[in-house]
């Protein structure tokens, strides 16, 4: 599926039930990082807007940072005669599917929050990624399918019934996140011009979103709010 394919959802009425996840918007993942998404930095302006629409209601906002020690077995980097965009897994998915350059470093400038997002309304921050044996796309769970954030439990805490997801990368952390929030048992709307994929492996774009909408995940744009 392309993404102008999709149906999507318009009128968006914010609710006290809602909260507006905020996924990796770090140095690291923008042009010029380590990892750059293309065109990753022209969603931050739309990112801020709808942050503040969220906001003005009282709403929820959280963010997800990448934060990986410097050792960690998913980059490339780790292994002899690797290379990233290797294909690799390891430990039953705990690493993989293919190796990363070395990227959002715990205390790096590539890990940190581009300086252009604002960040003022956001309320909580999940950090991932810090166990060296084990990566986190999700927000909610560890690649391992055990080891758990606790933002399900965090969100549950507050009533939230609904998420609203934008961020970095469409294909990875953000496609991840969605669909462990659904499995939650929250209602998941994917802000698709308010993230960008990698697409790597090639067509892996294309294979999110198929899978997210047989989840149930639904789609908006930053203007249906």
């Amino acid at each position: 599926m392309k993404i102008s394919e999709l149906d999507y959802i318009d009128n968006i009425e914010i609710r006290k039930t809602d909260s507006l996840l905020i996924v990796d918007m770090q140095y690291d993942f923008l042009p010029g990082g380590a990892l750059a998404v293309e065109d990753g930095d022209q969603i931050i302006e739309g990112i801020n807007n709808v942050a503040e629409k969220f906001y003005r209601k009282d709403i929820n906002i959280v963010q997800t940072q990448d934060w990986h020690p410097s050792n960690h077995k998913s980059f490339a980097s780790a292994y002899k005669d690797k290379v990233p965009g290797d294909e690799f897994i390891s430990n039953e998915g705990a690493i993989g599917p293919v190796l990363w350059p070395d990227h959002c470093v715990q205390e790096s400038k590539g890990a940190m929050f581009h300086e252009d997002l604002n960040t003022k309304y956001t309320r909580a921050i999940i950090r991932k990624g810090y166990h060296e044996e084990v990566d986190s796309y999700s927000a909610f769970l560890e690649n391992d399918k055990e080891t758990k954030t606790g933002l399900d439990g965090y969100l549950k805490s507050l009533g939230v019934e609904r998420i609203f997801i934008g961020g970095l990368a469409l294909d990875y952390c953000c496609f991840y996140s969605a669909m462990d929030a659904i499995d939650y048992g929250f209602e998941v709307f994917f802000i698709v011009d308010l993230s960008k994929g990698i697409d790597n492996p090639p067509g892996n774009i294309s294979k999110a979103l198929d899978e997210m909408k047989s989840k149930g995940v639904k789609f908006v744009h930053q203007e249906s709010f």
